[in-house]
């Protein structure tokens, strides 16, 4: 029973130290980045994705501003390998009437 507790916590430990998520960056002009990448081949861009479109929003909302996506890059299938689904999205915090 110990054994098969300490084997899932190493898994869980390996799995969740592998996604990658690079927060918002700030590349000057209110424009920005955001890169994530999922810890395993399972599943699409579509949840990271999601989250990094979340981020945008907030980031811009905190500056009274509506997030204007200027790129979407989404990496390729097949997921395998060290290839996990990943997604950078670079976007502007504009004002309303920019849009």
């Amino acid at each position: 029973m110990c054994a098969n507790r300490l084997v899932s916590f190493s898994i869980l430990l390996f799995v969740s130290g592998c996604a990658a998520d690079s927060g918002v960056v700030d590349l000057g002009n209110d424009t920005y980045v955001i890169s994530k990448q999922a810890a395993t081949g399972f599943g699409g861009t579509g949840s990271i994705e999601g989250e990094a479109l979340n981020e945008a929003s907030e980031k811009c909302l905190r500056q009274d501003r509506a997030v204007e996506i200027s790129e979407i890059v989404r990496s390729k299938p097949p997921y395998v390998l060290g290839n996990y689904p990943s997604v950078q999205i670079k976007f502007r915090c504009v004002e309303e009437d920019e849009k």
